[in-house]
């Protein structure tokens, strides 16, 4: 549990104007649950990073080579660490939500390509941060069979046609497995082979979906039943196959039949399928094939099919028209993913799915270009739910004696203390708050005075920062 002095420092790290004294001081002091941001920061001062990259602590370090936000070229100089589970951290590299993050420098991913640790080799092919394309194109013909799988899973189109075909008849086994996944919606003979040598594996269910299929092989696949729903949705299955589907006793089947491409809305109809509304379904690759064609789009946007709408509602090509109609639909999750993903969602959408929506999602809303801040003071100021009275705080016009109000409000007092309106004598009230969730809240207002949190810290016993030489870990 953190006390109260260990909840102010941490407040300190995460306050966007804190000082780079202030930011020293952090890191120099031995509550690792308050040091801890400090690295993580999305603004951090050269001389404080100077100073991440030789603190004694390799926690802090990795911490660093994980933030999302760091100047790639900065993290990069971490290749250089003393400590193995440092490089391990950079070569897995941050993974934030929904976030791109730019790629390390080529010379740090040849550094890290050629590290002596296996392990720190394999995490650049994880589930983080993969080395660009660009990288990974020269590892085609990598004696390491590892380098060359990467090479084929994120770099097939750019490779040349020669290091294709050298992959497709590569001698490791799992490099010609990957290499063959990525030309099997083409390719009759390839497909027949991966579903023989991946048979019951998740990745199966991938070439069932989009490898072609030869007549025989889909005539059998059907009359073996065991894999249906995946077979369904495959654009090469002949048309006596797909309607034979349609009728399958599997709602799950008819669902997926119902949903591809070359159907006509009255084909759709003709088909007993039905979409719960808390159904988790994926976008169709189809859609997402065409989602800068705005023509198509519009058909799905008009679509009585629940699926085609979901789908062409993160889209980016989707034309004004079909978002005005997609913000009004009856399915709750084509507006949500409408909100989510369009680059210019209506303003009115995200309120009212802010405001009336129970998803965990809807919360993130406000962070979305275009959410209607203007005006929410006077709308919501009085009202009686404490979580509308707090959109009263993201009013830019919210009038000072407002503002004042909500900083005495039990709801809304913690998130008015962060307000950077707020006077400064009213902040160091609320700092001085028993509650002290209360006063950790004013610490991180930006509008806190540098030398108010050097008091903090002074108060707090942190020392002045001290560098020593970093260690191993």
């Amino acid at each position: 549990m953190c006390d109260q002095w260990t909840r102010q420092l941490y407040a300190l790290a995460v306050n966007r104007a804190a000082p780079a004294d202030v930011l020293l001081r952090l890191l120099g002091q031995e509550d690792d649950c308050a040091r801890r941001p400090v690295p993580q920061r999305a603004v951090l001062p050269q001389e404080v990073i100077e100073a991440i990259l030789v603190h004694p602590d390799p926690q802090i370090r990795k911490a660093f080579a994980e933030n999302a936000h760091a100047d790639p070229d900065q993290r990069a100089r971490l290749v250089d660490d003393p400590s193995k589970s440092v490089h391990l951290s950079l070569a897995v590299g941050p993974m934030p939500y929904r976030e791109p993050v730019p790629p390390l420098p080529d010379w740090a991913y040849e550094r890290l390509l050629n590290h002596p640790e296996a392990l720190v080799r394999q995490e650049l092919f994880g589930w983080g941060g993969r080395p660009p394309a660009h990288v990974l194109v020269g590892l085609a013909d990598h004696e390491d069979p590892l380098f060359r799988l990467a090479a084929c899973r994120d770099a097939w189109h750019e490779l040349p046609d020669e290091a294709r075909q050298r992959l497709l008849h590569d001698d490791d086994r799992e490099v010609r497995l990957a290499a063959a996944e990525q030309v099997c919606p083409e390719d009759e003979e390839r497909t027949t082979w991966l579903i023989g040598e991946l048979e019951g594996s998740w990745r199966e269910a991938d070439v069932l979906r989009t490898g072609r299929l030869t007549r025989e092989l889909a005539e059998r696949l059907v009359a073996e039943g065991e894999r249906l729903a995946a077979i369904a949705g495959n654009p090469s299955l002949p048309p006596d196959l797909v309607a034979r589907l349609a009728v399958d006793p599997d709602p799950a089947v008819r669902l997926v039949v119902s949903a591809r491409p070359e159907l006509s809305e009255a084909d759709r109809a003709a088909i007993d399928y039905t979409v719960d509304p808390e159904a988790r379904l994926g976008t169709l690759e189809w859609v997402w094939e065409r989602r800068e064609d705005a023509a198509r789009l519009r058909q799905c946007a008009r679509s009585a099919h629940t699926w085609l709408r979901r789908s062409a509602a993160v889209c980016p090509g989707l034309p004004a028209d079909a978002v005005e109609l997609l913000a009004e639909d009856e399915d709750f999750a084509v507006r949500l993913l409408l909100a989510e993903f369009h680059p210019a969602p209506p303003p009115e959408l995200l309120l009212d799915l802010y405001l009336g929506g129970t998803h965990r999602a809807v919360g993130m809303l406000t962070a979305r270009p275009g959410f209607p801040f203007a005006g929410l003071a006077a709308r919501f100021g009085d009202s009686p739910d404490p979580e509308h009275r707090m959109l009263a705080l993201r009013d830019p016009g919210l009038e000072p004696e407002l503002l004042d109000r909500l900083s005495r409000d039990p709801g809304t007092r913690n998130a008015a203390a962060r307000h950077p309106r707020l006077p400064v004598a009213r902040i160091r009230e609320l700092l001085a708050d028993p509650d002290e969730h209360t006063a950790a809240a004013a610490a991180t207002n930006a509008a806190l005075p540098p030398e108010d949190m050097r008091r903090i810290l002074d108060r707090a016993g942190v020392p002045e920062i001290q560098v020593n030489d970093r260690t191993s870990g």
